[in-house]
């Protein structure tokens, strides 16, 4: 697996810039995180406990999957920052057990629309009005190519949440372009995180330990991956830095799909 992950960094891009990464601490979020705050921003970014290696300044922690979670965010936040410009909604994930629709429990969906949906919706509820009052702001909502790929034995509830969720980003940018507000979404395919390394790690030691195989195994169950390996999330993170800034003004309302060419569909 070959990466070319390294990219040149302004480090005055985002001076002045308030942000918020949610999700920040790990995988692709943390690549966010750490690729806009050596850019200049001033930002913070949330999980439901503290990291060990991000400075507590920069962190808030509460479990966004809640209501009484998301409303501490918002106040947190404008109160560091002293507003916001960018919101990156970048939390997602899913616990549900495999096996089919059958051994979903209501308790399962009901997680999955937390995690994936309903909290960045409080989130842009409660920040907007910032946005809003200065008449220029950016929300970034992070998807998934599961949206158009699910896959049965395993992401019913979140592939289901993730289309929810990139219907629901297309919705609000229609409303907010025209005061001042952009609205994008972007949908990565499998990223080489902590997370999946575990996953390749699992799989080897069914296999004999042949990590090659283990990985080819995950990428054929996506239909293959035409680029031959999965995202680094340096690269997410830079695609995310672009959709963010001013380079991207004239950018609504659109999903920015970054997965190798795994989706076999325009």
């Amino acid at each position: 697996m070959i990466s070319k992950a390294k990219f040149n960094i302004d480090p005055s891009e985002f001076d002045g810039k308030r942000i918020l990464v949610t999700a920040g601490t790990k995988g692709a979020g943390k690549a966010i995180f750490e690729r806009l705050l050596k850019a200049g921003a001033s930002i913070v970014t949330t999980a439901r406990t503290q990291p060990d290696d991000i400075d507590p300044q920069y962190f808030i922690q509460a479990d966004l999957s809640k209501k009484e979670g998301t409303d501490h965010v918002i106040s947190e936040t404008l109160k560091r920052l002293g507003g916001i410009d960018i919101l990156i909604n970048n939390l997602g994930g899913s616990d549900a057990p495999s096996g089919g629709v059958m051994v979903l429990s209501d308790e399962d969906w009901e997680n999955a629309l937390q995690t994936n949906l309903l909290a960045a919706v409080r989130l842009d509820r409660g920040l907007l009005p910032a946005m809003l009052a200065q008449k220029q702001g950016v929300i970034l909502h992070i998807s998934s190519i599961q949206r158009k790929m699910p896959l049965f034995e395993s992401t019913i509830p979140y592939a289901a949440a993730k289309a929810a969720l990139s219907n629901y980003s297309k919705a609000i940018s229609k409303e907010l372009a025209p005061k001042g507000v952009r609205v994008n979404s972007v949908a990565p395919g499998f990223i080489n995180t902590g997370g999946a390394q575990g996953m390749i790690d699992n799989i080897a030691s069914q296999n004999g330990g042949d990590k090659e195989l283990a990985l080819k195994i995950i990428m054929d169950s996506l239909g293959g991956i035409p680029m031959g390996r999965p995202a680094e999330p340096e690269e997410v993170a830079e695609l995310v830095a672009f959709l963010v800034s001013d380079r991207a003004a004239y950018l609504n309302g659109g999903e920015f799909t970054i997965d190798g060419g795994t989706v076999p569909i325009i």
